[in-house]
């Protein structure tokens, strides 16, 4: 049996042992997850929110936005008298991460029992899961078959799937595509808590986030901060790719080093040239990250984000080469929607393809940096900022790099040009 993990454990919820993972590995059935104490009965929609906030949960779908405050402000409108929806979002965009299917794959009932937690809190009689992954679909909808005539969810429980796509998973997008319309992006506001599905308020949450719920549930908030931090509490999954490895997928509470991760994953700092962090968007980070600790605030305070998750290790790789590929490959995956972020990507990505291919000036260097800056903020979603956190940090970080592509010099591409549409992707090797 091959393996594709690494051999620790990716379980989501602190406080459970961990175990290795391999290809073809067993779905985590109803009865399994019930005998471990899963769907346990909930009294109190009111004090799980509350435990919920005393965890300082954070969604893990990339923003890291409080989740007590998302459910709290749907909640409020049920309070008030409206129908509400809740969604688990597992439409994982980001070539560079596989944390969501693989909780979809291997403990579909985990993530359910989260989205009925959330959907108490919110008082919403309506719940969503919705995917790109055809077998992340399928894993799903036979759990949910297991849960027909169970009698222990007390919502309704719909899978909807759409075709794959980087802006699929952002949440108006999701709103959108579950409305009927294209898996793309809206113009905020409203946001989905203020009119989401139907036009009612929704609250949309990353599946790993949801898979966090009955851990607290369970526990309380308290147990769940035994883990992590004081400002980044608990565990959190991330994925590890690039290094000449295969991905790897990891469960470690905040505040755990770079160089922790590094060793699970067996790979030297001293090869380390940097790092893609949070997947693609937050930028390209120096060896400076290698002294960083796995927190919201420490990657923070270096300029990046710990996103999705997703962290691409850049060995011998040239950091212009892989720019170059995220940039076109932001150019490819935007929505067409907006024309700054249409014609924005497509000027930045044209660029750094030149200056990877020696045929760029100090003119159009000149241009890269204007436009990281000025283009921030004008999409209706994240990727036009992605974009722009890419060709800023590769800049600004990666100055002498640059400078040998000015000159035509550069040792790593004369050898081996990195061309890849899409960069570190962590979806080639997946369970079957």
């Amino acid at each position: 049996m091959q393996e594709i993990f690494d051999p620790v454990g990716v379980l989501a919820a602190p406080g459970i042992e961990p175990r290795l993972l391999r290809a073809g590995s067993e779905v985590e059935d109803l009865a399994a997850y019930r005998a471990s104490g899963g769907y346990r009965a909930s009294d109190s929609a009111a004090e799980l929110l509350e435990e919920i906030r005393h965890s300082g949960l954070r969604g893990r779908g990339g923003a890291a936005f409080p989740t007590a405050i998302k459910l709290g402000s749907v909640r409020d409108a049920h309070l008030r008298g409206s129908a509400t929806v809740v969604v688990a979002n597992g439409e994982e965009g980001e070539p560079a991460s596989l944390k969501d299917r693989w909780l979809l794959c291997h403990r579909p009932h985990l993530v359910l029992d989260g989205l009925r937690l959330a959907a108490a809190i919110a008082g919403a009689a309506h719940a969503y899961v919705y995917v790109s992954d055809t077998e992340a679909a399928r894993r799903v909808d036979a759990a949910l078959t297991e849960l027909d005539g169970a009698g222990i969810v007390g919502v309704r429980i719909e899978l909807v799937t759409v075709a794959p796509g980087y802006v699929a998973g952002e949440e108006t997008a999701a709103i959108r595509a579950i409305n009927g319309g294209p898996a793309k992006p809206s113009d905020k506001p409203p946001r989905p808590f203020e009119s989401g599905v139907d036009d009612l308020p929704t609250a949309v949450s990353n599946v790993e986030t949801l898979a966090n719920l009955p851990f607290i549930h369970r526990h309380g908030g308290q147990a769940f901060r035994e883990a992590g931090t004081a400002g980044s509490p608990g565990t959190f999954l991330v994925t590890v790719t690039g290094a000449g490895r295969g991905p790897g997928l990891y469960e470690l509470p905040h505040g755990a080093s770079f160089i922790d991760l590094l060793a699970l994953h067996r790979i030297s700092a001293q090869d380390v040239r940097g790092a893609l962090m949070g997947g693609y968007f937050s930028g390209i980070a120096d060896r400076a990250i290698l002294d960083a600790t796995l927190d919201h605030e420490s990657i923070r305070g270096l300029g990046y984000g710990l996103g999705c998750g997703a962290i691409s290790l850049i060995t011998g790789e040239c950091p212009v080469a892989v720019a170059a590929s995220v940039l076109g490959y932001f150019d490819r995956e935007n929505a067409g929607q907006c024309g700054s972020c249409f014609n924005g990507t497509a000027a930045m990505a044209a660029v750094a393809a030149a200056l990877r291919d020696g045929r760029a000036t100090h003119a159009d260097v000149e241009r890269l940096q204007r436009w990281s800056v000025v283009l921030r903020g004008r999409g209706a979603c994240g990727t036009l900022d992605g974009a722009c956190h890419t060709a800023a940090t590769l800049l600004t970080r990666f100055p002498a790099e640059v400078a040998s592509h000015l000159d035509g010099r550069c040792p790593e591409c004369a050898q081996q040009l990195y061309l890849a549409d899409r960069p570190f992707d962590a979806r080639e090797v997946l369970v079957p």
